[in-house]
């Protein structure tokens, strides 16, 4: 085995360890110095369906009444002691008006239209350009519309664009937040995790390596294609926790394999390469496959994210595959703390750990499965919507202005249903079939525009975010005649969170079935496979029990600092689930890897679970603190999407390393002994012959 691929890739880096280093530094420094250009770079729209009817009823609008669509600028005057006609609110109106036509992103704006309550005045200017331009436009004209405020006269920027200004700034902050004490709390356990400084140091430069490399190829990326902000704060995220995941399991191998021999550090480097860093290498395909899964969701933002995360964690994986070797050597054990032991690295302590567990395999099993379950519960009662605008703070110009235009115009006031009419269909009749839809509150006349369209704007009687408002765009689609387009905000919505649920099948079933496939084609046995993936599921569905519980239902409201929507946020279940799977994958591929190495030189199943864990449980164990940090930390400082992400995959990785793959699959395993590596013979002739012992 000394002459497998990876064993070789492994003593050639370490023999150029010199190029190797100087090559890497060279690619993170030149793309590096466009990584600060990134952030401001990504766009805070991009979530639309591709081909549905609320995308295009926007385009229809676009071209056709100005860019009056979901996208447009809709400045909120309000004041409780002046009149609208006043010359004080008239002089306020013509501000606003002048800073929105400074804004080429913005067409003329339209007449002044008053609320309901006499205090409040709404101007909208349509967008002349994409939804990620007319975010910016948002951000640039924000700071001069909200200093025409004082203590007579409220004036707030709201609609989609603002919307996602604003959240864009708060997301920024929490990102800040979340970095500051990210990096010492990581600092820390791996210090305690590796016992030396120097061991600890080579995690944080390999993750540092891959994402400056990813964030400057990213950025590039933008000149020619939008990118969703939030693929800046996934692959961030992910390439720390995995890269420090890759390091930690190949350095404590590593460590071993050195001790063994000490006399030669290319052969080691080979042994640690072929064992760890092959379980390394299934385990980064394994998250790479979990996350090309979500490019079959045809919404732009998940496509940017789920691509931006796999360039990110191909080159960390890259960069634990050739930079890491390279750096390893003798001085790994320098500035070791006193209880640091730089011998063997089968733990003791874990390996009586599993001869407890397996005397008690059955009760510890079925304890174990039960209280995943119980956890999972919620689920069944799980709900999800798009964000509401309870996300923001109080005190952003979006959600000022979103109140105040509720308040005005009441509650399905800032969210417009826009109706589109094609040529030839009578317009009129339309309008009066929506006025006599149940649940409508208002309905504006219709409005001519180009190529002979028209377009019918009406409002709800509930606001934006609820459901029965989000069921009317259903209810208009079956009513109203063929080519009418239901579109504005709620029905984007709508499309966005009905298509989510559509996909959430076919991107679940495609993760499940390429795990199962990746597992039976590096672990050569059925059972491990299936047992993989089941237990993999548990986990996934305990983390989002307690998803459910404490966002959907407010536990955690209070402690972590946010407003309850009532639900999760729509993309949660299938984006997270891709997530959580991949990262429960990343330990069942370690702890599995080192059982099938153990059980190939023993051929005992009973040595198979005691040496894995006597191997791998003190790894699992720091590489789970780690990751447990980091997406806590996100989960403490992060706006609520952040939160709800942080929390529920810090969760999965708790119930995964503690109670699944530590206890679960030993007990397991050792109920079901040589059977769980039983693989079929013409199985057999067909897998490519994949090994762990070296």
């Amino acid at each position: 085995m000394g002459n497998a691929p990876l064993a070789r890739l492994g003593r050639w880096s370490h023999s150029h360890r010199l190029p190797v280093i100087l090559a890497w530094a060279l690619v993170a420094i030149s793309l590096g110095a466009f990584a600060p250009k990134l952030e401001h770079a990504l766009s805070g729209a991009m979530w639309e369906v591709n081909g549905s009817d609320s995308l295009a009823a926007r385009q229809v609008i676009e071209e056709n009444f100005g860019g009056l669509s979901s996208q447009s600028a809709v400045v909120v005057l309000h004041s409780d002691t002046l009149a609208i006609d006043s010359p004080a609110f008239q002089e306020r109106i013509a501000a606003a008006t002048a800073v929105l036509a400074r804004e080429p992103a913005f067409g003329p704006a339209l007449p002044p239209q008053p609320g309901a309550d006499g205090k409040t005045v709404m101007i909208q200017a349509g967008a002349l350009v994409d939804p990620t331009e007319a975010v910016r436009a948002a951000e640039r004209v924000a700071d001069d519309i909200g200093k025409l405020s004082d203590r007579q006269v409220t004036v707030a920027l709201t609609g989609a664009a603002a919307f996602w200004g604003d959240f864009n700034a708060v997301n920024r902050e929490g990102m800040m937040k979340a970095e500051l004490l990210t990096w010492p709390v990581t600092a820390i356990i791996l210090v305690l995790a590796f016992g030396s400084l120097a061991a600890a140091g080579l995690p944080l430069l390999l993750t540092a390596a891959g994402l400056i490399s990813a964030m400057g190829i990213l950025y590039g990326l933008t000149r020619a294609f939008d990118l969703s902000i939030w693929t800046l704060n996934f692959a961030m995220m992910f390439a720390l926790a995995l890269g420090i995941d890759y390091a930690l399991f190949i350095v404590t191998r590593f460590r071993g394999a050195l001790h063994a021999n000490p006399r030669d550090v290319n052969a080691a480097v080979g042994a640690t390469m072929d064992t760890a860093g092959k379980a390394v290498l299934f385990s980064g395909l394994t998250v790479l496959i979990s996350l090309s899964a979500v490019l079959l969701v045809p919404v732009p933002a998940f496509q940017s994210m789920a691509a931006g995360m796999m360039l990110a964690v191909g080159l960390v994986l890259l960069a634990a595959l050739t930079l890491l070797p390279a750096l390893l050597g003798p001085g790994i054990n320098r500035l070791s703390l006193p209880w640091h032991s730089i011998g063997e690295h089968r733990s003791p302590w874990w390996e009586r750990f599993a001869v407890r567990v397996q005397r008690r395999a059955g009760i510890v099993a079925v304890a174990v499965t039960g209280l995943l379950l119980l956890a999972a519960s919620p689920v069944l009662f799980l709900e999800t919507g798009m964000p509401s605008i309870s996300v923001l703070p109080g005190d952003k110009q979006a959600r000022e202005g979103y109140e105040l235009i509720q308040g005005a115009f009441g509650p399905g006031g800032p969210g417009p249903i826009q109706v589109v009419v094609p040529a030839g269909t009578d317009a009129n009749a339309v309008a009066k079939t929506i006025t006599a839809t149940p649940g409508i509150a208002a309905v504006f006349p219709a409005q001519p525009g180009g190529n002979g369209y028209s377009l019918v704007t009406a409002f709800a009687a509930t606001g934006p975010s609820d459901r029965a408002t989000t069921d009317l765009v259903a209810t208009l689609r079956e009513a109203l005649p063929t080519g009418a387009l239901v579109g504005g905000p709620v029905a984007e919505n709508h499309d966005l969170d009905q298509t989510l649920r559509d996909r959430a099948p076919l991107v679940m079933g495609t993760v499940l079935v390429l795990g199962f496939i990746l597992l039976l084609f590096a672990l050569q046995a059925v059972f491990i496979a299936v047992a993989g993936v089941v237990f993999n599921l548990l986990s996934v569905g305990a983390a989002f029990g307690v998803g459910a519980l404490a966002f959907q239902h407010g536990w955690a409201a209070g402690p972590m600092g946010f407003e309850s929507q009532g639900y999760l946020t729509s993309w949660a279940p299938l984006f997270f689930f891709a997530l959580v799977f991949a990262i429960s994958m990343d330990y069942t591929v370690f702890l599995l890897a080192s059982a099938r190495e153990h059980f190939d030189r023993s051929n005992d199943p009973a040595e198979a679970v005691t040496g894995a864990l006597a191997h791998t449980g003190r790894p699992i164990v720091a590489a789970a603190g780690v990751m447990i940090a980091v997406f806590f930390t996100f989960a403490i400082a992060g706006t609520l999407p952040m939160k709800e992400m942080g929390l529920i995959l810090g969760t999965a990785v708790l119930f995964d390393a503690f109670l699944v793959r530590l206890v679960l699959v030993p007990a397991v395993l050792s109920l079901v002994g040589r059977r769980a590596w039983w693989l079929p013979r013409w199985a057999g002739r067909m897998l490519p012959d994949v090994r762990f012992a070296h």
